[in-house]
């Protein structure tokens, strides 16, 4: 796989350094950045993680570390097109019905999430960052 998106939930994950969960995220971005994966991430998870981690930290951290983060991953846009697509869909969570067809519309191989039933209409693959290492490697 070469394109893969990532969920929020991974982003703060990671960012966050959450407890239970940022080592196997830590791992999953290693290989990723080290294999030259394409990591994709939509404008609202960038929103959604300034939130919830200007809970925990300054701003000014909050920033520099979004602004570090930015320049690992490509991020797809949540426009008009990925708006109707999403307001038209089925998803219970509104949401990951934007992260799935931001996911859709870049031509990602595989959604990287912890929240795997949150996507059980996918088209592509849904898998933990631990699937996704156990596939590749």
């Amino acid at each position: 796989m070469r394109s893969v998106f990532v969920d929020t939930n991974i982003i703060i994950d990671i960012l966050g350094q959450r407890i239970n969960f940022y080592e196997e995220s830590q791992d999953f971005f290693t290989y990723a950045i080290d294999n030259k994966v394409e990591l994709f991430v939509s404008t609202l998870s960038f929103a959604n993680t300034h939130y919830i981690l200007s809970q925990q930290m300054k701003l000014t951290k909050v920033r520099n570390t979004l602004s570090k983060f930015k320049t690992l991953v490509s991020v797809g846009t949540f426009d008009d097109k990925i708006l109707e697509l999403s307001l038209g869909d089925e998803f219970k969570d509104f949401e990951d019905g934007i992260q799935y067809f931001i996911a859709l519309e870049n031509s990602c191989e595989a959604i990287v999430t912890r929240n795997k039933k949150d996507f059980k209409n996918s088209q592509i693959p849904v898998l933990s960052p631990k699937e996704y290492l156990s596939i590749v490697r």
